[in-house]
C-alpha cells in the first residue's frame, strides 16, 4: 500500500484535490481523484512535473490526459520498491530454507545417535523393544517432515525468483516499442521527467537529440510499409548502438526518434548527432523479394541542451524546432538549438 496518511491528513488533502478536479474537463471519478490526491500530497514528483506542464501551458486535463498520467505515474509498478520487496522475500526464503536444512542435519544426527542408543537398550533389555520402536518411528517422522518443509521452501524460493523475473519483463514490455525494441513514448516521458528532476546544473547536461527519417512517406508510398518498417528498424539499431550508460534512445512516434543524454554537453551531443547522421547515410537496406538494396536513407537531427528551470515540454520543443530547422535547410544535417 503506497498511502500512509492519517485520516486527518487525507481529509486535509480532500478539499484542494476536489477544487483542482473541478477545474478540469475530466470526470470526477476515482482515477481523477487518485491523480489529484498524489499531486496535492506531493508524494509523486514525476506526476507533479507532468501536471505542471499542462497547467503552465494553460491546458485543462481531459479524460485522455488524466488517464495517461494515471497509467504512467500512479498505476505503474514502482521498480525500486518491487525490487526491495522481492530481494527481501528471497532473503527470508533462503534463510528459512537454510534453517530447515540445518534442522534436518541435526535431526539426522540425533536420529543416528538415537538408533545406536536404542539398539544398545534393546540388546541389554529386550522388554523395551516396543517403546524403542515408538521413539524411533516418531524421530523418523520428524526427519521426514523437516525434509518435506525444506523441499517446499526451496520450491517457493524458485517461484519467487520466477515471479520477480516476470514482473521485470512485464515492466520492460510496457515501456518498449514493439517494432524497434527501443523505449516507447511512455517510457521516454517517464525517463525525461526523472532525468530533469535529478539534473545537476553544473554537470554539462542533459542534452537531447531528436531525429526524423527524411522523406519517409515517400519511402512508404514507393516501396510499401513492410520495407518502411525495415528502414525504421535500421535507424533504431544505429541509435541503439550509440547509446551508453544512462543514455536513452526512444521511438518518439512514427519515423521520429529521440535520444536523452543525461551527462552530455552540447558539443558532445552535436558530435554524436553528426556520427549518427553519417552512419544512417551509409546504410543500405535490402528488399526481401529481390535483394535490391536501397541507398540514400538519411535523417535530419536537432540538438538541444537543458536550460535550468525549463519544463520537459519546453526542452523537447526546442530540440524539435532545431530538427525542423534541419529539415527546412535541406535535410540530412544537424542543427543545434540556440542556447
Amino acid at each position: 500500500m503506497k498511502y500512509h496518511d492519517s485520516v486527518a491528513k487525507s481529509t486535509e488533502y480532500l478539499g484542494p484535490a476536489l477544487s483542482l478536479m473541478a477545474k478540469q474537463t475530466a470526470a470526477m471519478d476515482p482515477v481523477s481523484y487518485a491523480v489529484w490526491y498524489e499531486y496535492v500530497a506531493g508524494i509523486n514528483p514525476a506526476l507533479k512535473i507532468a501536471i505542471d506542464e499542462h497547467l503552465r501551458n494553460g491546458e485543462m486535463l481531459d479524460e485522455t490526459a488524466t488517464y495517461d498520467i494515471f497509467n504512467s505515474h500512479v498505476a505503474g509498478i514502482d521498480e525500486e520498491v518491487a525490487q526491495r520487496f522481492s530481494d527481501g522475500l528471497q532473503k527470508v526464503m533462503a534463510e528459512m530454507s537454510s534453517s530447515a536444512a540445518q534442522a534436518g542435519d541435526q535431526a539426522g544426527q540425533f536420529g543416528n545417535a538415537l538408533e545406536k542408543w536404542c539398539a544398545d537398550q534393546v540388546s541389554s533389555n529386550p522388554g523395551k523393544h516396543r517403546d524403542v520402536e515408538t521413539i524411533l518411528g516418531l524421530t523418523r517422522n520428524m526427519q521426514g517432515s523437516i525434509a518435506s518443509l525444506k523441499g517446499h521452501l526451496d520450491d517457493s524460493r524458485l517461484e519467487v525468483e520466477q515471479l520477480r523475473q516476470e514482473v521485470g519483463k512485464a515492466r520492460q514490455d510496457a515501456i518498449a516499442d514493439g517494432l524497434t525494441g527501443l523505449t516507447n513514448r511512455r517510457g521516454f516521458d517517464a525517463g525525461i521527467a526523472a532525468c530533469l528532476s535529478a539534473a545537476d546544473p553544473g554537470s554539462g547536461g542533459p542534452s537531447l537529440l531528436m531525429a526524423d527519417i527524411d522523406h519517409f512517406k515517400q519511402v512508404n508510398d514507393t516501396y510499401g510499409h513492410v520495407f518502411g518498417d525495415k528502414v525504421i528498424r535500421a535507424v533504431a539499431q544505429i541509435l541503439k548502438d550509440h547509446v551508453k550508460g544512462g543514455d536513452m534512445a526512444a521511438r518518439y512516434g512514427g519515423e521520429e526518434f529521440v535520444v536523452l543524454l543525461p551527462d552530455t554537453s552540447t558539443e558532445e551531443a552535436r558530435q554524436l548527432a553528426e556520427k549518427i547522421r553519417t552512419m544512417v547515410e551509409r546504410v543500405r537496406i535490402k528488399r526481401t523479394a529481390d535483394n535490391w538494396a536501397m541507398a540514400n536513407i538519411s535523417v535530419s537531427l536537432g540538438v538541444a541542451s537543458f536550460r535550468p528551470g525549463e519544463s520537459a515540454t519546453a526542452f523537447v520543443a526546442r530540440a524539435d524546432v532545431a530538427l525542423y530547422a534541419s529539415k527546412n535547410a535541406g535535410r540530412n544535417r544537424v542543427t543545434v538549438a540556440q542556447a
